[in-house]
């Protein structure tokens, strides 16, 4: 890494089994037990799953059936978001009172930029240990945590010792961690590329870094630079405690397949209206129309239209979401339908929230 690098003291923390945790807190007779937060019909999915239910391969966003294949023995316990959000208002004010630099990417997980800190504790390290010690009193949940010089690292590093622990990356370490780093477990690198990867030799950090810039853009497009920038300890985003939204959806999956493009179009409008409401929420609006399929075979369909100018009005949505089902013929019956407004007029929220970077000497107490 070059001698200008810029480098941050980053935390990242991430509640262990949040969902699932927390309804086994509230009720005592599910500790120890496989629990799977979610519906247990048919058409059921997995939200969360205990640690218990992981080691029978139990895992989000699995089909409630498969799960219960997998694990006879799994309790399903219905989801209650308002608790979850209770508790993590809780979280993020622990988290405020070390840093303002806190940037909430969901109920159970964050960064935290310490690099200068309220408690002008210079450790990130300690106070990562301090803030797990802190949530746990306050809600009686366990966090683990990663520590490093970007959020990128300190993502992948929270993983490593989890549950309950926490991972600090040090300046000097970064280059020999992410080089032995399975493939697999770079943040980013999904189960598509990281067969692909394989097919091409990439294994570890090691092999993925003996690849040039050129090579990854013409394998992996964008996402190229990305790989080849990350492998070396480079990833520049900042916390941003005001995270600016890219888009804002809405969606419903249905407790019976629909093949009638009549009942689409009258469940497309209860979601246009959920959509309108919370772009009128957030005083926004956007550009691009995206309207999301998912078949009664789990296969999921995406079309796009960019109109040249910004709405937020559920009629405009309503309509162009119309077009774009009308679009293509569909291949099946369908079990979700979903619209998603992008391009939003941010530009300029965006500009007003730009922050300071703090630049440091490569060697420093982490």
């Amino acid at each position: 890494m070059a001698d200008d690098f810029i480098m941050r003291k980053i935390i990242h923390v991430d509640m262990d089994a949040f969902y699932a945790s927390v309804e086994q807190l509230d009720n005592p007779e599910l500790l120890g037990k496989p629990i799977a937060v979610g519906g247990s019909s048919q058409r059921g999915v997995v939200a969360a799953a205990s640690y218990e239910a992981r080691k029978f391969g139990v895992r989000s966003a699995m089909s409630s059936v498969l799960a219960k294949r997998n694990c006879p023995e799994l309790i399903f316990v219905k989801a209650r978001f308002d608790r979850y959000k209770e508790i993590s208002k809780k979280i993020r004010k622990v988290f405020h009172e070390y840093t303002d630099l806190v940037e909430t990417l969901s109920l159970d997980e964050a960064y935290l930029d310490v690099t200068v800190n309220k408690k002008g504790n210079p450790s990130a390290t300690l106070i990562a240990k301090e803030i797990r010690q802190r949530i746990f009193e306050e809600t009686g949940l366990n966090a683990s945590a990663g520590i490093s010089i970007n959020k990128f690292i300190a993502k992948v590093a929270s993983d490593i010792n989890k549950p309950n622990g926490q991972k600090t990356v040090n300046p000097e370490e970064v280059l020999q961690f992410l080089e032995a780093l399975e493939i697999r477990k770079f943040y980013g690198v999904g189960k598509v590329t990281s067969e692909k990867m394989y097919g091409l030799g990439i294994f570890t950090g090691r092999d993925l870094k003996q690849k040039s810039l050129e090579f990854l853009e013409d394998n992996f497009g964008k996402s190229g630079s990305y790989y080849y920038h990350v492998v070396r300890g480079i990833h520049h985003s900042e916390v941003k405690p005001h995270r600016i939204p890219k888009s804002v959806g809405a969606e419903r999956t249905f407790s019976e397949n629909l093949s009638s493009e009549i009942f689409m179009l009258e469940r497309l409008e209860h979601i246009a209206e959920e959509l309108e409401r919370r772009l009128k929420k957030s005083n926004i609006a956007g550009k691009t129309v995206t309207l999301k399929i998912k078949y009664s075979d789990f296969t999921l369909n995406t079309r796009s239209k960019t109109l040249s100018y910004f709405i937020a009005d559920k009629h405009l949505i309503l309509e162009t979401a119309k077009e774009l089902l009308y679009q293509e013929e569909l291949q099946n019956s369908v079990r979700l339908l979903g619209i998603s407004l992008a391009n939003l007029n941010t530009g300029d929220v965006k500009a007003k929230q730009k922050e300071e970077t703090v630049s440091v000497q490569l060697k420093f107490d982490f």
